[in-house]
């Protein structure tokens, strides 16, 4: 768990922004890099909830790190409208794919009803992230997962 990009902070095209909490790293380099950014928002956690949260999702590594493919994930704090972003590197979009699909059902479990998303990214590596803001098209509720900036 490296702490090389914990504490950035990205700027989304909607004008949310989310910082970096904690980073996992699997030791491979994709042969067909592809980013997953996932968005969830808790259902009935607030104030220090997210705190707790964010200390107990290190249980859920496990989860993703042992599917096929996996190489790296940015876990991402709360937003302005308190989704939680994940952003990953995976070794090809299939194996990205499948992983989000899986997700799902266990984000339903803790989340608020339609506010489990996924967009894959596939031929991207994190260096291809954050976008240029002008390139990343026009805002709105479906530029949730585009990141313009991190600083």
């Amino acid at each position: 768990m490296p702490r090389g990009h914990t504490g950035q902070v990205f700027r989304f095209a909607d004008d949310t922004r989310g910082w970096v909490y904690r980073e996992t790293v699997a030791a491979r380099s994709p042969a067909h890099p592809c980013v997953l950014v996932v968005t969830f928002r808790l259902r009935r956690i607030q104030g220090r909830g997210h705190a707790a949260f964010r200390r107990e999702s290190l249980l859920n590594t496990p989860l993703f790190a042992g599917f096929p493919g996996f190489v790296s994930k940015l876990w991402l704090a709360h937003d302005e409208l308190g989704r939680y972003r994940g952003l990953y590197v995976w070794d090809d979009a299939a194996a990205a794919e499948h992983y989000a699909r899986s997700l799902w059902r266990v984000l339903e479990l803790v989340s608020e009803r339609g506010s489990i998303d996924y967009h894959v990214l596939p031929g991207r590596h994190r260096a291809d992230v954050p976008v240029d803001a002008a390139a990343a098209g026009p805002a709105g509720e479906g530029a949730w997962w585009r990141a313009v900036a991190v600083s």
